[in-house]
């Protein structure tokens, strides 16, 4: 029997408290911060959607696996049953332990980069992006068309366009592709899968080619269990049966393990070429650590392998994927504008839409993030054109493909009643909407400038 009510498939062990504040409260804290939510403390914060990235609530049986973990500088038993559950789900040979995701990126990109290089991607986030770049390569995004119209809907809008991607491909020369990219699910794009069939034909065009091909697999589960649901051919598989099949067709993946590994640091390079292995071994050693640790202790790598294995279980991802929906669909019922279907660990607000009186100069997206911290204390993070905006050469902002505000959902950290709140909050930012003010930025760096740049009110 199906039932309107989605409830949590576990039961909260433990507590933490949470600090309440008041919206005067909050707008002293966000004037201090300089308008950058990255730059509150977290007791400033009710209701933490800024990511899922490392703020998920670990399981009993992985709190139990800390205390067995083995820190062993060389040959630790942890790095032996992280190894093992990576390699089970990837097919590949060769895995480096690095401490988060861009770690292992940095790594690979930076062997693979260089100037005259290229990267394709359904979408590059923005660690992927940033360390491409100062490699001295170019990333280019091509998304389907429907992955750039906020309603439209699309039941894959994260798949990667194949007739572009030949053609970039011809047009650039295979030898200066430095790989493709394949985001899963595709953050940037609103958290929307990947198709199987896409990720072949993506595949297929990349061995024609001799183009390497690699899975940004942070959220394989989530992507898998989207297969699952929405491609008929897939119905009877399991997910992760799914996700070793996604694996299956590329030359190598990178995690940022705080995400699908349910852990709160941690990450892995995973590779089928010996050579390139090898170069990243000697890179891992230099700058991460042994090549049984790389820069993470025993006890978060016991921690990451047990996380692996939680993550496919299925009535947690029905849980998951379901409840993020809940809270999508009745903010669209609302009125309030959105990436539509909903993706798997976040729910994307068009802030452009939802603002049509600030122009993208002023950052939309970025005021839409202040007006949801100081009315709830909810802290989101801006998806546009602070984050992807490039200036041309008279200093113009050449802005983002669209301008976004992600409420990222922690997983197995809030309740029904947080979602409930989270809704009330969103009923007074339709009220408020037309006194909502602009941003500019004041201060900011070279390199991804959402983390550190100072804004004012315009």
């Amino acid at each position: 029997m199906e039932f309107k009510t989605i409830i949590e498939p576990f039961k909260i062990k433990m507590v933490e408290p949470i600090k309440m504040t008041t919206i005067e409260d909050r707008k002293t804290f966000l004037k201090n911060a300089h308008y950058n939510t990255f730059l509150l403390n977290s007791d400033q914060v009710l209701i933490d959607f800024l990511t899922d990235s490392g703020t998920s609530a670990m399981s009993a049986e992985q709190w139990a696996g800390i205390m067995r973990g083995d820190e062993s500088y060389a040959g630790a038993s942890s790095f032996h049953n992280m190894r093992n559950a990576i390699s089970d789900l990837t097919g590949m040979e060769f895995i480096f332990p690095t401490h988060q995701g861009r770690a292992g990126e940095r790594i690979l990109y930076s062997l693979l980069g260089g100037k005259g290089k290229t990267f394709i991607s359904n979408t590059h986030f923005d660690t992927t992006r940033a360390n491409i770049e100062f490699s001295g390569a170019e990333a280019i995004d091509i998304p389907i068309p429907e992955g750039l119209n906020p309603m439209e809907y699309h039941p894959f809008k994260g798949n990667l366009d194949i007739i572009k991607l030949e053609k970039l491909i011809l047009e650039k020369g295979a030898e200066n592709i430095g790989a493709v990219v394949l985001t899963v699910t595709n953050n940037s794009g609103g958290g929307q899968p990947v198709s199987m069939a896409n990720a072949k034909a993506v595949s297929a065009i990349c061995k024609k080619h001799q183009v390497k091909l690699f899975l940004d697999c942070c959220r394989v589960a989530e992507n898998s269990y989207f297969v699952k649901e929405r491609e008929e051919e897939y119905k009877n598989h399991t997910c992760k049966a799914i996700a070793q099949e996604l694996f299956s067709l590329c030359d190598g993946g990178v995690m940022s393990a705080k995400k699908d590994a349910l852990v709160n640091m941690g990450g892995f390079l995973a590779l089928r070429d010996k050579e390139l292995s090898e170069a990243c071994k000697n890179m891992l050693i230099i700058t991460e650590g042994f090549t049984t640790y790389g820069g993470l202790s025993g006890r978060d790598m016991e921690a990451l392998a047990i996380g692996l294995v939680e993550v496919f279980d299925e009535d947690y991802l029905k849980y998951r994927i379901r409840s993020t929906a809940y809270l999508g669909e009745r903010l669209h019922k609302m009125g309030v504008p959105l990436i539509w279907p909903i993706g798997g660990h976040a729910v994307y607000i068009d802030a452009k839409a939802l603002y049509p009186n600030i122009p993208v100069h002023q950052y939309p997206g970025q005021a839409l993030v202040c007006q949801l911290y100081e009315l709830g204390g909810i802290r989101s993070c801006e998806i546009g054109s602070v984050m992807f905006g490039k200036y041309d050469e008279n200093d113009k902002l050449i802005p983002a493909a669209m301008e976004l505000v992600r409420l990222a959902i922690p997983r197995r950290v809030y309740t029904q009643s947080h979602i409930e709140f989270v809704i009330e909050v969103f009923e007074k930012i339709l009220a408020t909407k037309n006194s909502a003010y602009g941003i500019k930025i004041v201060e900011e760096p070279k390199f991804l400038r959402h983390f550190t740049s100072k804004f004012e009110k315009i």
